[in-house]
């Protein structure tokens, strides 16, 4: 693989996420229990923090670092989430819309400026770069789609 497949690749799941919430009311975008107690808005903030995360430590691992573990920082990759997720509770939709479509537009920049011999392989940087992009995204536009389904399919019932 190299730079332009992988950002194609990112960008792909990328749209298929925003698919999955694209014409939610704002207050469908704030409903609960699409996972767990989480609301389209909270999976958002959520992948906004990983896109977040990469940006933070991808640099690190260019320089042949690792980040830090978060079993050390926050008791675990839940702990983290949850703490985050609450450190985000605040931001209005309008504000959580303008940083994941600004995040994210860092984070391909950011790509774009990874020499190519980084996606060639299975680098740390793909592999942490996958985990935190086109790897997560995907489950995440499917809980969505699951749940607007299910409600799809509950209002019809009524």
């Amino acid at each position: 693989m190299d730079r332009r497949h992988l950002i194609a690749r990112v960008e792909k799941a990328w749209r298929d996420l925003e698919q999955s919430y694209a014409g939610l009311s704002d207050s469908q975008m704030l409903t609960s229990g699409v996972t767990g107690d989480w609301s389209v808005r909270d999976i958002l903030a959520h992948v906004t923090t990983w896109e977040q995360e990469a940006l933070k430590h991808l640099p690190t691992i260019l320089n042949g670092g690792r980040p830090p573990r978060y079993s050390v920082t926050h008791g675990g990759i839940n702990g983290f989430n949850r703490w985050m997720t609450e450190q985000k509770r605040g931001f209005t939709l309008m504000e959580l819309r303008r940083d994941l479509d600004e995040i994210h537009r860092r984070l391909v920049s950011f790509i774009e400026s990874v020499p190519e011999g980084q996606f060639r392989t299975e680098t740390p940087f793909r592999r942490r770069l996958r985990l935190d992009t086109y790897g997560h995204y995907p489950k995440h536009a499917a809980a969505i789609r699951s749940w607007r389904n299910q409600q799809l399919n509950g209002n019809r019932k009524s």
